[in-house]
């Protein structure tokens, strides 16, 4: 069996503001992107079908993808081609006139192998129902957490810790063209989960375990990072393995979490470790 060993880090050689830099900045350049994909479109992070309305088609065409776009004209959005089935393409639409889309196939010469609609007002249900879930799952977590530790800094370091955790994901689905799906919002969720986990057990080791504050911390991060890391390995082998399936729906999930997980460490072995580090009067560098 291979056993993964986590290097120990001298984070004495760190001052708290190092520490922070690099997640906060991070956070920042998220923020920034998230605001300004918001001022350009309209919306924070790119709506799919299931929250916009509209139409997926899946044909086979032995056709370029510009002659598929000639072929349904400016209704098409996005054309996506599936690497194990060859000659097989996503397509997506504003309408959810699947008759006329099925006939316009069958004129240019395409089989159509599998179809889906959903309305604009099941659509926009669907999104106020799928962002009422994920501000309910944070601000109920954020509860727990304040109720566990019943004091500021530490409770506030794992908040702003899932917080990024999340919208980090968000501005990097904005610039790799991944749409704000049902999938992806289960995603996000999940990250949630994740991030809580890793905080509340190094904010858990730190404050209520016996030991100093850096031989407490080492032992969260000896699990904390083997279990992250895990996760890790796992969301990106199922995202390199839907996209060559052509399975759009897992690869997004799995590169969501991903990059989610991926901040995780940073948030959590950086941010919230130089907090509670500051909390316990603690700093390293110079002062070390």
């Amino acid at each position: 069996m291979v056993r993964l060993d986590v290097e120990r880090v001298d984070y004495e050689r760190y001052t708290n503001r190092q520490l922070l830099v690099i997640p906060l900045a991070l956070l920042l350049v998220a923020l920034v992107v998230i605001a300004g994909w918001y001022l350009t479109t309209g919306a924070p992070v790119i709506p799919g079908i299931e929250f916009t309305g509209g139409t997926e088609l899946q044909i086979v065409a032995h056709a370029t993808q510009p002659q598929i776009r000639q072929a349904f004209g400016s209704s098409l959005q996005t054309i996506r081609p599936i690497p194990a089935s060859p000659n097989t393409f996503i397509l997506t639409f504003q309408t959810t006139n699947a008759t006329q889309l099925n006939a316009a196939a069958s004129a240019a010469g395409y089989n159509v192998t599998a179809i889906q609609s959903t309305s604009p007002s099941f659509g926009a249900s669907t999104q106020q129902l799928a962002l009422f879930g994920v501000l309910t799952a944070f601000i109920g977590m954020s509860i727990v957490v304040f109720v566990l530790f019943r004091t500021f800094v530490p409770s506030i370091a794992v908040v702003a810790s899932a917080f990024g955790d999340i919208v980090v994901p968000v501005a990097l689905m904005n610039l790799l063209g991944i749409q704000l799906s049902l999938g992806t919002v289960a995603a996000l969720l999940m990250l949630i989960g994740y991030s809580v986990d890793s905080d509340i057990l190094l904010t858990n080791h730190v404050l209520r375990r016996r030991g100093g504050f850096y031989e407490s911390a080492y032992r969260a991060m000896r699990t904390g990072v083997t279990m992250t890391l895990t996760s890790i390995s796992a969301a990106a082998v199922m995202a390199v393995v839907a996209s060559i399936f052509g399975i759009g729906l897992m690869a997004a999930i799995g590169t969501v979490l991903t990059f989610g997980l991926t901040t995780d460490l940073l948030n959590t072995y950086l941010m919230n470790y130089g907090l509670l580090r500051w909390y316990r009067g603690l700093d390293g560098g110079a002062n070390a």
